[in-house]
């Protein structure tokens, strides 16, 4: 195993361009089979010496393939994946009703080449990743970057609600957002949105949250300045109801870090929709720093 300690080594590997289209009923997991159509593009990572570990990197609300992130996760010996997973060719135009089924897919073909499947996502990454691995019994464990306990609402173009994810064609539950809410802050932080949807909607959140009990190993990795959701908040959960199950989490959390950490050699990662994400990039670093262990122990083994 490297040294925890050391910052990314980067073992060579090769990388290609993923552009996948299947009908339904084309690949088959564990326990089902996929009933839907999919159209996805996206990156392969394969190392120069794979250690049997494949992983699946998920963006956040951009949607985008989160490249720079697969890259490092590669340079530690897992064959590594990252996908764009809404607003291209045959996808959803915005994070609503995206099947997880998409992810399910590439996670069929990681797990055809690897001993073990791990699935890295970020904010509404770790949203989904959190979600497919509790449906999908391939995943041995998730890495999830300012997390959420529950599913949240997405939102039509015409700006009705919905749910972020949907399986078999059918929308998950939901937490809705509050519609008579309004940012008090320029750029809007919507954290507050957050909190106060969940509060108006108990009985909502209850049938929300994610089964997480069913996945064997979650590392949760949350800034206590986010200020695009309160992922602390989001953790804590979490590992309260896996210790309602006699499961261990592991929370890796920085009090000034923002939204998003940043992995040593990671770019910093610029654009996407204005808002306020909190943090400071000496925080968002150090959280980052503070992850970066974790990461080692669960791939380069």
């Amino acid at each position: 195993m490297r040294d925890a300690a050391q910052p990314p080594a980067g073992m060579p590997f090769r990388e290609t361009a993923l552009q996948v289209t299947v009908g339904p009923g084309a690949f088959r997991q564990r326990t089902r089979s996929s009933s839907i159509p999919l159209s996805y593009s996206g990156i392969r990572c394969l190392p120069q010496a794979p250690n049997g570990v494949g992983a699946l990197v998920l963006a956040g609300s951009s949607g985008r393939v989160d490249a720079d992130r697969a890259r490092l996760v590669a340079g530690l010996g897992a064959i590594t994946a990252s996908i764009r997973w809404f607003g291209g060719a045959g996808q959803q135009p915005a994070p609503f009703e995206v099947p997880i089924e998409l992810f399910q897919h590439q996670i069929a073909a990681l797990a055809a080449d690897c001993d073990q499947v791990i699935v890295i996502g970020t904010s509404f990454g770790a949203e989904a990743a959190l979600v497919v691995a509790s449906h999908t019994p391939e995943v041995d464990a998730v890495v999830a970057f300012a997390p959420s306990d529950v599913v949240w609402a997405g939102v039509r173009p015409d700006g009705t609600q919905t749910s972020h994810w949907t399986l078999d064609g059918i929308p998950l539950p939901f937490v809705p957002f509050d519609e008579a809410w309004e940012p008090n802050t320029d750029p809007p932080s919507f954290a507050d949105l957050y909190r106060r949807s969940r509060a108006i909607a108990p009985e909502r959140a209850q049938a929300a949250a994610i089964a997480v009990e069913r996945i064997p190993t979650v590392v949760l990795v949350a800034g206590g300045d986010d200020r695009v959701w309160p992922s602390v908040d989001h953790a804590g959960a979490i590992v309260t109801r896996r210790a309602a199950h006699g499961l261990t989490t592991t929370v890796i959390s920085h009090p000034l870090a923002g939204h998003r950490a940043v992995l040593p050699d990671e770019p910093v990662v610029t654009g996407g929709m204005t808002m306020a994400r909190g943090g400071t990039p000496e925080a968002d670093a150090a959280l980052g720093h503070l992850a970066w262990p974790a990461l080692v122990d669960l791939i380069a083994w």
